[in-house]
């Protein structure tokens, strides 16, 4: 058994806003060298997201609308989080409803999705670095 350990870098300029990573994580796990194991992909910040989906820019709009729905961005005096002086509670909030992590197999050393599949990174409070950890497990 091996593993292999990578980050991916983002820089989102926008407040929010969703990220193709597919590529990055085929790369990453054909550099592995893994034939058949498991990739976690995984967001290291508390107001980041990965999730897998269909690549459709529709959708994307749809949950943009949907997200903001749920937990407004303003007014930012709603939530207790930005009595701190910080004004991202609703980011929090939105990366819970998406997801930290997801986990995709590997066999024959490619990823294996079912139709349509795809990974992204969600961003709900952009504008600053951050990073993606792709984590490849297998032999």
């Amino acid at each position: 058994m091996r593993s292999h350990t990578e980050y991916l870098w983002m820089e989102v300029p926008s407040r929010r806003a969703f990220v193709p990573i597919t590529a990055q994580v085929e790369a990453a796990v054909e550099r592995s060298g893994v034939r058949e194991g498991l990739v976690l992909v995984n967001a290291m910040h508390i107001s980041a997201s990965v999730f897998i989906n269909d690549d459709e820019s529709g959708l994307h709009q749809d949950y943009d609308a949907w997200l903001e729905k749920l937990a407004p961005h303003a007014p930012t005096s709603q939530y207790r989080h930005n009595d701190t002086g910080e004004d991202n509670a609703d980011a929090h909030l939105k990366r819970q409803v998406m997801g930290r992590e997801v986990v995709v197999a590997i066999t024959e050393g490619k990823l294996d999705f079912g139709p349509w599949e795809r990974i992204f990174y969600g961003e709900f409070d952009g504008r600053r670095r951050k990073r993606v950890l792709i984590k490849v497990i297998g032999g």
